[in-house]
């Protein structure tokens, strides 16, 4: 799976030993339509995951800013992970006013299948 550079934002991807996929967000992600450049990034990304039959964990304590558009975007990305049955694990920076908010209003998402969990780093 290849990284994401665009703009000032950029998505490293490695591979546990687990298989699990570990995607840290670096930067910021302030394009005015996030979802242009993430839902092409994300379809790849779930079929690589899809072909391992394996798990999602994006890591958000390094980036600096991302706009309200990306939330929509990480909103699509927990409903398309459910749908499709892919474990998605966010892990976020506690600490930082703004994540805290961010992730908190994500939490709606959280059932009790275990596909969706947040977690503060």
């Amino acid at each position: 799976m290849e990284n994401l550079q665009s703009g000032d934002l950029t998505i490293e991807v490695t591979t546990s030993p687990e298989g699990v996929f570990a995607c840290t967000w670096r930067g910021k992600s302030n394009e005015r339509n996030p979802p242009e450049i993430l839902k092409p990034w994300f379809e790849k990304l779930l079929a690589a995951v899809n072909e391992r039959k394996s798990s999602i964990e994006m890591h958000f304590e390094k980036i600096e800013h991302f706009n309200s558009s990306t939330i929509t975007a990480l909103i699509k990305l927990i409903q398309t992970c459910r749908k499709s049955n892919v474990k998605l694990v966010m892990v976020y920076d506690q600490s930082l006013k703004w994540q805290r908010l961010s992730f908190d209003a994500l939490r709606v998402f959280e059932k009790n299948d275990d596909l969706f969990h947040l977690r503060s780093a």
